[in-house]
């Protein structure tokens, strides 16, 4: 009988979505998203009143995964925020690596050896490039993010804006595999106070005047870097991108410099709590597709 790799990464897709983890298709044979990007979005179907990203539309639902699956043999990602997951991902060394760097599982043993603490005992899955994934379920009191080598080099984390390969994906012919079936356990507290940043006081967002902006311009700028700071976790980001999509227009009409709007708005994002990384991405988008779709200022 022929195998069918689509049928097995539908199975693959179910079987996550069974555990509560929301899924969405990555190309075939890859880690990226199948799914259209924001210049790219026709504002049809769940992306009627905005884009959706692919955090944003992965999904548990049986209906919607045969759908997707049926259109091709896509790769299986597994959205880490919305699924209530926290993923450490222990790297191999890159080609071009010194030959003396070690990999990030030997850099995660001598991490807990450190902190006094055994290696945690929970889902695990081997990696395309050799390397594992620590499958951990996210504290309820506290939102992480992404991580790039905070715990030690090649160690990183996906939590939410972050996603994983499911196993039983293939990317560059080599197969993701489920290594350890233990249950999924809760993110231990001490790796919990190493990924929480320091607590820092919100200070108040301060706002260079343009030379050349209007009256309408500073005060709009003030009032959607104030809604940025202020915004409620779980909103700031699309307040992020809502706010600085609000202002474009006047970059775009020559009222405010960009670089004055992207400094005030990243100054605002990160006294929201998000990071400075994912702050400038959204803003940058956000200028990009206002600068791009604004109208001449006399049919405003």
């Amino acid at each position: 009988m022929t195998h069918d790799p689509r049928s097995a990464l539908l199975r693959a897709a179910l079987d996550a979505a069974e555990r509560g983890w929301h899924v969405f298709p990555l190309r075939p044979g890859t880690k990226r998203p199948a799914l259209h990007g924001e210049t790219a979005c026709p504002r049809t179907g769940p992306c009627t009143t905005g884009h959706l990203k692919w955090e944003d539309r992965a999904t548990t639902d049986p209906d919607r995964i045969r759908a997707a699956w049926a259109a091709g043999a896509f790769n299986v990602g597994l959205a880490t925020g919305p699924s209530g997951l926290v993923v450490i991902d222990l790297d191999m060394p890159k080609p071009n690596s010194n030959g003396d760097t070690p990999c990030g599982v030997r850099t995660f043993e001598a991490l807990c050896e450190r902190a006094g603490q055994p290696v945690p005992t929970t889902y695990r899955t081997r990696t395309a490039s050799g390397g594992c994934h620590l499958y951990f379920t996210a504290p309820p009191s506290t939102r992480l993010a992404n991580s790039r080598g905070l715990l030690g080099p090649l160690i990183d984390t996906r939590a939410w804006g972050g996603h994983v390969v499911a196993p039983g994906s293939t990317v560059n012919g080599r197969a993701y595999e489920v290594v350890d079936t233990a249950p999924v356990t809760p993110l231990p507290s001490w790796l919990l106070g190493a990924l929480t940043p320091e607590s820092r006081p919100v200070l108040p967002v301060r706002i260079s005047a343009a030379r050349n902006g209007g009256r309408v311009a500073d005060v709009a700028l003030q009032r959607e870097t104030a809604a940025v700071a202020g915004a409620a976790e779980g909103d700031r980001n699309a307040q992020l991108l809502r706010s600085t999509r609000a202002v474009g227009r006047f970059v775009a009409w020559g009222d405010l410099p960009r670089h004055l709007v992207e400094e005030a708005f990243q100054g605002a994002g990160e006294a929201a709590g998000l990071p400075a990384a994912e702050c400038r991405a959204t803003i940058r988008s956000a200028l990009n597709w206002s600068i791009r779709t604004c109208r001449p200022r006399e049919a405003a």
